[in-house]
C-alpha cells in the first residue's frame, strides 16, 4: 500500500540510491513538487541521473549538475541550456525504441497524477506515452497527485496498489503559449494545408510550424488526429468539428496521443473528455499501427535538408538543438498508409549572425537524422517539391526550386555532382 507523506517530509535519500536512473514526464506532466523536491536533496542522495524529456521548468539547470548527469532524446525548451554548456548526455534513438531503453535503465519514476475516480483509480493526467510501461519495470514509483491536474483518459489507469509513495498538491500546471506565426509560416502553412484531404489522419510534430499548420485547418472535414502530442490548435479544431476522427480505420470517434502540450485551455478540454485518449509510444508509434490508418498524414520540421532529401532534426552550428524524436517512426508510417502524406516543412532560411542562411543545403552540417530512402514532401514558403520515387537528379531540382531565390545560384553550383549522376 502507498505510504501518503507530506512534500517536507518526503526524504529522497531514502528513495534514490547513488547512481539510480530517475525519469519524470516531459513538458507539464513533470510532477514539479517532487522534481524540485529531489533536486534540492541531491547532495544528500549524491551521484544519479535523470531523464528528462523535452522541459520547461526551472529544474534542468546547468547548477544542478554538480551531482546530477542529465539525459534525454532531445534538446528542446530549457535542455538547450544544458546542451549549450556541455551537460546534456542525448540518446540518439527513434521514439519508438525509447520505451524499451527506458525500462533497461530507470529505477525510480517520479509521477503527477489527477486525482482518483470514484473506484481509487488514477489518471497519468497529460502524459502517458513512456510513463504507463515504466510503471511495471520500476523499482519505485513516487506520485504527486495534483488536484489542478486534468483527469485524461488513458490507455490504462494507475492503481492505488502500483504506487509507493504519494504526495498531494494543488498547484498550478507550467503551461506554454503559441508563438505568433511569421509571413513564411502563414505560407508553409498553406501549402500544407492544400495537401491533406479531408478526412485525413494527422500527425503534428512540436514547434511553431506544426501549430501553423494547424490552424490552416477550420475548413476541412472529419479529420482524425493519432499523433505524439496534442496542442491547442488539435483542440481547437475538435471544437470547431474539423476533427471528428470519423473515418479512421482504428480508434475511429477517439483522437490518440503520448502527451498533451499546450496551454491551461488545453487541459481544461481534456479533462475527462472521451474524444481524446492518450496511449503509451509503442501504440502511438507503432509501424504496425500507423500503417493501418488511411491517409495518415505526418508533418513535421527539421533544421535543414539537403538537395537529395537527407535531413538534419538535430544540430544547428554544431550544437544539439532537436531531436530524432518520432520523425522517422511517422514518415515512414506515411509511406506505408494508403494515400499518405510524409511530409516536413521548414523555412527556407535561418537567421544567423551575419544575415541569413539557407536551409536546403547541398551538405548537411549535422547528422543525417533521415534518410533521404525516407524523403517524402519537402515544403517552403516557396512551394511544394514531392520526391517520392525520383532520382537525385530530379530530387536536386526540385529542391532548389522551393529553396530562397537568393540561394539557388550558388545551390545549383554546388549540385554538380548530383547533376552529372555523382553522390
Amino acid at each position: 500500500m502507498a505510504r501518503e507523506l507530506d512534500i517536507g517530509a518526503l526524504n529522497f535519500v531514502e528513495i534514490v540510491q547513488p547512481g539510480d536512473t530517475v525519469c519524470w514526464g516531459q513538458a507539464a506532466a513533470e510532477p514539479l513538487a517532487l522534481t524540485r523536491s529531489l533536486l534540492a536533496q541531491r547532495a544528500a542522495i549524491g551521484g544519479f541521473n535523470a531523464f528528462v524529456g523535452f522541459n520547461w521548468s526551472d529544474t534542468v539547470d546547468v547548477a544542478y549538475c554538480d551531482h546530477v548527469r542529465y539525459t534525454s532524446y532531445c534538446a528542446i525548451g530549457s535542455n538547450r541550456r544544458l546542451a549549450a554548456a556541455g551537460k546534456l548526455d542525448i540518446i540518439p534513438c527513434h521514439y519508438s525504441q525509447l520505451t524499451e531503453i527506458l525500462r533497461r535503465k530507470v529505477d525510480v519514476v517520479l509521477l503527477q497524477l489527477a486525482p482518483p475516480d470514484e473506484n481509487g483509480n488514477y489518471s497519468l493526467s497529460l502524459a502517458c506515452e513512456y510513463l504507463l510501461p515504466l510503471i511495471d519495470s520500476a523499482r519505485t514509483i513516487v506520485a504527486e497527485v495534483n488536484d489542478r491536474a486534468p483527469f485524461v483518459p488513458c490507455e490504462r489507469l494507475v492503481r492505488a496498489d502500483e504506487l509507493d509513495i504519494i504526495v498531494r498538491t494543488s498547484r498550478p500546471l507550467a503551461a506554454v503559449e503559441s508563438s505568433i506565426p511569421g509571413k513564411a509560416e502563414l505560407a508553409i502553412a498553406k501549402h500544407v494545408a492544400g495537401l491533406i484531404e479531408d478526412g485525413a489522419v494527422l500527425q503534428m510534430g512540436i514547434g511553431a510550424i506544426p501549430e501553423c499548420v494547424v490552424r490552416a485547418l477550420f475548413a476541412h472535414r472529419d479529420l482524425g488526429v493519432h499523433s505524439g502530442m496534442i496542442s491547442d490548435g488539435i483542440a481547437e479544431l475538435i471544437e470547431a468539428g474539423s476533427v471528428t476522427n470519423a473515418y479512421k480505420n482504428v480508434d475511429r470517434g477517439v483522437a490518440i496521443a503520448g502527451v498533451l502540450v499546450g496551454s491551461e485551455r488545453l487541459a481544461k478540454f481534456a479533462d475527462r473528455n472521451p474524444n481524446i485518449l492518450l496511449r503509451s509510444a509503442e501504440y502511438t508509434h507503432s509501424h504496425s499501427v500507423l500503417k493501418t490508418l488511411d491517409r495518415f498524414t505526418a508533418i513535421n520540421s527539421a533544421v535543414e535538408v539537403d538537395l537529395t532529401g537527407q535531413i538534419n532534426s538535430e544540430t544547428a552550428n554544431g550544437r544539439y538543438v532537436g531531436a530524432v524524436g518520432g520523425a522517422v517512426d511517422f514518415l515512414r508510417g506515411a509511406h506505408a498508409s494508403r494515400g499518405g502524406l510524409p511530409i516536413v516543412a521548414l523555412p527556407a532560411t535561418a537567421v544567423t549572425g551575419s544575415g541569413s542562411a539557407s536551409r536546403i543545403v547541398a551538405k548537411l552540417s549535422g547528422p543525417v537524422t533521415t534518410s533521404r530512402a525516407d524523403a517524402g514532401i519537402f515544403v517552403t514558403e516557396y512551394g511544394i517539391a514531392d520526391l517520392r520515387g525520383l532520382p537525385l537528379a530530379s530530387r536536386v531540382k526540385q529542391m532548389i526550386a522551393i529553396a530562397d531565390p537568393s540561394f539557388r545560384e550558388t545551390l545549383q553550383r554546388e549540385a554538380a555532382s548530383y547533376t552529372k549522376g555523382g553522390d
